[in-house]
């Protein structure tokens, strides 16, 4: 079956690439215009955000989890051009200080899953990352990484589960 992950991903350049990759061309295209709509929205209420790491390989995070920089040891959506780190720009530089709740409202808002509670704020979360956003509910994210599922235009993780 053809998708955004098959068509452009698979064949890019950076496909196992241990680099940060920030490229919005690589997340797909409905994920890339709610991250955009995000940062258009959070600049409306004086909040300059920036896109910090949109496409990550299995490479990267294992580079990351040697660091002890993430606990996850299998990449995730990211992988799949469905997830973004959205990090405040302090000066052009990103910055992960203060809160990121305005990013969990406007996620939300734009149909994106916040890191911050995972689709679901009336339960505890063990692993918060507030600055992840994606267009893939939790309970997807087996058939997404078994190759069994992706995203359609229409596909909304709040209404479609």
């Amino acid at each position: 079956m053809a998708n955004f992950y098959t068509d452009v991903i698979v064949k890019d350049s950076r496909f196992e690439s241990v680099n940060r990759v920030g490229d919005l061309n690589l997340l797909e295209p409905i994920t890339r215009g709610k991250v955009q709509a995000i940062i258009s929205d959070a600049k409306a209420h004086g909040v300059d955000l920036m896109v910090f790491e949109t496409y990550r390989s299995q490479a990267r995070q294992d580079e990351l989890f040697k660091q002890g920089a993430t606990k996850l040891r299998i990449v995730g959506v990211h992988h799949y051009g469905l997830a973004c780190d959205i990090v405040k720009s302090i000066g052009g530089d990103p910055s992960w200080k203060g809160g990121f709740s305005l990013l969990g409202r406007l996620a939300h808002q734009h149909g994106l899953i916040w890191g911050g509670d995972w689709g679901n704020p009336t339960i505890h979360h063990n692993f918060i990352d507030a600055v992840h956003v994606q267009r893939c509910s939790i309970i997807r994210q087996a058939s997404l990484f078994r190759g069994e599922w992706y995203p359609d235009n229409a596909y909304e993780p709040y209404n479609n589960g």
